[in-house]
């Protein structure tokens, strides 16, 4: 299990500790960024990773030969003209990629990174967009450094990102959508564990044949709940706890981990399972403990098997939405 990220260790006396239950993402996180800057630094952003991820060599290797073999090129005059003295047999097999989680971005940037540099602008249409659905994971697709577009950022979330492809492709030049009259599929990296909205909505019997995209799925990470999670946790809340931390806020990004959350915290009736609110109050003290989740999905399912309400459910499932979460709660 990656361990957890920024302690508590140079926690200041007047800041509010916000533990963000998922894995830091790389190069930076966007929810370290925002609370860092929130209230003159009156958070301090402590990273519990939740799950554990595990990339699939078979997956690596297959996108690796894809890449050396312009599966991902071929489709600019550009790169035309760099393909014929290249290869006799051009086979750009992608019109795209989508990426909507950061361990997709990070198994991607393992098989880049085992690319030559030099070779990039071959191997890579810069007309080819790379779909993804956020900031964070904008921002880890740019860092590869390949020449091809990235948009998207601005979505938020899959139905809408799926939403944006489809009118972004009606603005493509076919050379980029189309190779020897057929549409060429997006290629989108998933983990083992995912939602079909993108692929059925771009690919929907309610569309025109015409701007039905093809999709090819290739699972790329696997994901389970890290063993030592609860353990890390109660660790550092037995951390704040002897610092003498009066307010602290716990993020919850999806319902994996759940359990575990409210074992650590102490809120779990011994005999029922389910929530129980004088026992949160007992256990809880002169330390508040306060439990924010990113959206409607992890909150509903905290209710249903827990009977557990979070503080805060926010609105929209980014940094400034948590974030306004708490101080529209801490406000009232």
């Amino acid at each position: 299990m990656e361990g957890v990220t920024s302690g508590l260790q140079d926690l200041s006396l007047d800041q509010i500790p916000v533990y963000l239950l998922k894995t830091k993402s790389s190069p930076d996180d966007t929810y370290e960024e925002h609370f860092a800057g929130q209230s003159n630094g009156k958070y301090k952003s402590v990273f519990v990773p939740v799950l554990e991820h595990m990339f699939r060599d078979d997956a690596l290797r297959f996108l690796r030969r894809g890449a050396e073999r312009f599966a991902f090129a071929g489709g600019s005059e550009a790169n035309e003209a760099k393909l014929r003295k290249a290869t006799h047999n051009p086979a750009k097999r992608y019109g795209g990629m989508i990426f909507t989680s950061q361990r997709a971005v990070d198994a991607f940037s393992s098989v880049v990174g085992r690319l030559e540099p030099s070779k990039l602008e071959a191997l890579f249409d810069k007309d080819m967009p790379l779909y993804v659905v956020g900031r964070a994971t904008a921002r880890g697709v740019r860092a590869l450094g390949l020449p091809c577009p990235v948009i998207g950022e601005e979505t938020g979330n899959g139905e809408a990102l799926a939403q944006f492809i489809l009118e972004h492709r009606r603005t493509l030049s076919s050379d980029v959508t189309r190779l020897d009259g057929r549409t060429l599929p997006l290629l989108f990296l998933v983990g083992e564990q995912r939602r079909d909205i993108i692929p059925s909505t771009l690919q929907s019997e309610d569309l025109h044949a015409a701007e039905r995209t093809p999709v090819s799925e290739l699972v790329v990470y696997e994901t389970g709940e890290a063993s030592m999670f609860e353990e890390e946790f109660s660790k550092l809340l037995l951390e704040a706890k002897r610092k003498g931390v009066k307010t602290q806020w716990v993020v919850v990004f999806s319902p994996q981990g759940c359990e575990a959350m409210l074992n650590a915290l102490g809120w779990l009736e011994e005999t029922s399972g389910k929530y129980g609110r004088a026992r949160r109050e007992i256990i809880s003290g002169p330390m508040k403990s306060y439990v924010a989740t990113i959206g409607p999905t992890t909150r509903d399912f905290l209710m249903q098997e827990f009977g557990f309400e979070p503080d805060v459910c926010a609105a929209t499932p980014s940094p400034e939405g948590v974030s306004q979460g708490i101080m529209d709660f801490t406000a009232t």
